[in-house]
């Protein structure tokens, strides 16, 4: 005899009318890549929750998303995923009233948590970022090159993995490389001299193809980024958790400490607001760069 599963322990997939289905593609065809899985994994579960407590999507009004926000906070979701969650709901909302699919978004006045202003980040100073670099040094090229890339150039882990070598060059003197930045943007960035010889070093006598590639031949993906990362710091001595975005996160605050101008940093970056930029900022409120001492230096010789 067959045993049918009970209704309640069967995980039904939400329902969508034509309408939020049009509206769930489109505003997932204006991103790609990352961005687009993190988009799509958020309005999954905003999907699934309002189909749990059997709602539509276009039915759901600010009441119901201040819940499905509260139901995140319960659940221990940090602050941080928190409002990404409810800034993509906004975002989906509003492309459907921009393109006449709803009449009003029931997200654009729904409150989000208040993050805090310094990144909780793993950080690393300039002593283990430069022990870093060393373990780095004495590996493989290929280590010391996305090891090199992350710290010296602050790139997004996705970014150096999906560099060619199509994209190595010279422009004025520097050795360059081109890499597609999120949301799609190119933008060409000089590589220090360390840099660019582990590179070559890596490269070796391949002319195309990817700079980073597995033992198999296959383009290094982020996971394996991860994994030589991990892998360098064992060798550095350094105990703390470490990933890419650890790289990354110490360039940035590595570039402020020495005095590169917020604005250079930002751009450095690649963030869109500088105020993302300044949560890296560990010395922002260190009296000995208050504007005052530049401000009455710079004015000193004209108040005689």
């Amino acid at each position: 005899m067959t045993t049918t599963p009970s209704a309640a322990l069967v995980q039904v997939a939400p329902v969508f009318t034509n309408t939020e289905r049009l509206a769930l593609a489109g505003f997932l065809a204006g991103y790609s890549g990352l961005t687009r899985e993190a988009y799509e994994l958020d309005l999954r579960q905003y999907a699934s929750w309002c189909h749990q407590h059997h709602l539509r999507l276009f039915q759901a009004r600010r009441a119901d998303i201040e819940c499905f926000a509260r139901d995140l906070e319960a659940r221990g979701r940090a602050r941080a995923i928190i409002t990404r969650r409810l800034c993509t709901v906004a975002g989906f909302y509003r492309y459907a009233v921009e393109e006449d699919l709803l009449d009003h978004s029931p997200a654009a006045h729904v409150r989000r948590p208040r993050l805090d202003y310094e990144s909780r980040a793993t950080g690393l100073d300039r002593n283990e970022l430069g022990a870093l670099l060393v373990a780095a040094g004495l590996g493989l090229p290929a280590e010391h090159a996305l090891v090199s890339l992350l710290a010296l150039n602050g790139l997004r882990v996705s970014e150096a993995a999906g560099t060619d070598i199509q994209d190595m060059g010279v422009e004025r003197g520097h050795r360059t490389l081109v890499i597609t930045r999120k949301g799609g943007k190119v933008v060409t960035i000089p590589l220090a001299p360390r840099t660019a010889r582990a590179i070559d070093l890596a490269v070796g006598e391949r002319v195309d193809g990817p700079i980073f590639l597995t033992p198999e031949g296959q383009r290094l993906d982020r996971h394996g980024a991860a994994r030589v990362v991990r892998r360098v710091a064992l060798r550095a001595g350094i105990t703390k958790p470490v990933g890419p975005h650890t790289l990354r996160h110490a360039f940035i605050t590595a570039a402020l400490d020495a005095g590169v101008p917020l604005r250079d940093v930002q751009e450095a970056a690649s963030h869109a607001d500088p105020r993302t930029t300044m949560h890296y900022d560990r010395a922002h409120g260190s009296l000995d760069r208050h504007a005052t001492y530049i401000v009455a230096a710079y004015l000193a010789g004209a108040a005689r």
